[in-house]
């Protein structure tokens, strides 16, 4: 694994002995996201969330205008740049790096003609438009695992071994990027808990991110925050799962992820601040 995470404007170290992961807030600019819909979807009430939220010591930001929540539809390109861009043009300058949340190749090249630091796609840069849109940037990438699209990927979810389908999935899109001419060092892989997975493959591939790190050489990005996989664990409906979503984030952090992806900032950093005291 490279000595570190280059984020856009943000050279983010990895092998520091005393580095933690780092925080992405989740900022929804969405009416209907499974957690915070609606909560921020106008722009004084999401730079306030913002705001918030470098108060409570995020590392990255990461902005999204259109949910993936199970069984969600598809938005149309210019009611997500209409919900974004504003968001983006706001924050650029912040002090914290920006990470925009999308799959569609025009929002990846709005967004970082606008500052954005990062680009988090669900879909993996599987198309060649977006990879385009990317390639020639210094932009940080996360590249995510998904089985089918938001609308159905709960239905059924199946595989004949998660592990080394997904695993294998993001190192055929790590190979196409790095062919691309995007710099390892450039690149973050999520095996996208959530995204097409029951329980148990939730559990298998979370027990497998220190293999998955050593394996593709790149760090991990983990975003389990609130999600069904833990109100499946825990019985708690999604406003009652903060202690099991912090519990997932100390276990991830244990098991050598480098980036945690969560709603509730302020809570993950004071945990991971003990977390690392307790182990120095």
């Amino acid at each position: 694994m490279t000595d570190y995470f280059q984020c856009g404007r943000y050279r983010i170290p990895l092998r520091n002995d005393d580095c933690k992961p780092l925080v992405m807030g989740i900022l929804n600019v969405t009416p209907d996201s499974f957690s915070d819909g609606g909560k921020f979807l106008d722009l004084d009430s999401a730079l306030s969330r913002a705001e918030q939220m470098i108060e409570d010591g995020v590392d990255i930001i990461d902005i999204g205008g259109e949910s993936s929540r199970p069984g969600s539809q598809a938005l149309s390109l210019d009611e997500e740049l209409r919900r974004v861009m504003p968001v983006i043009f706001a924050l650029r300058d912040c002090g914290k790096a920006l990470s925009i949340d999308t799959y569609k190749p025009e929002v990846m090249r709005e967004a970082i003609l606008a500052g954005v630091d990062m680009i988090n796609d669900i879909q993996g840069f599987r198309s060649p438009e977006a990879i385009a849109a990317v390639a020639e940037s210094d932009v940080g990438l996360c590249i995510m695992h998904m089985q089918n699209v938001p609308s159905n990927m709960q239905s059924s979810p199946a595989y004949v071994d998660v592990v080394t389908e997904v695993r294998g999935f993001l190192g055929d899109r790590v190979r196409d990027l790095l062919d691309a001419g995007v710099p390892r060092q450039n690149l973050c892989v999520d095996p996208g808990f959530g995204f097409g997975k029951s329980l148990l493959h939730n559990i298998a591939l979370f027990k497998d991110i220190p293999k998955m790190a050593h394996q593709l050489d790149l760090p991990v990005l983990v975003g389990v925050s609130r999600k069904t996989m833990i109100g499946e664990m825990t019985g708690r409906v999604t406003e009652k799962r903060l202690a099991g979503s912090l519990a997932a984030a100390l276990s991830a952090a244990n098991m050598g992820a480098k980036i945690l992806r969560v709603h509730d900032v302020a809570e993950t950093v004071d945990a991971l601040k003990v977390w690392r005291a307790m182990l120095v």
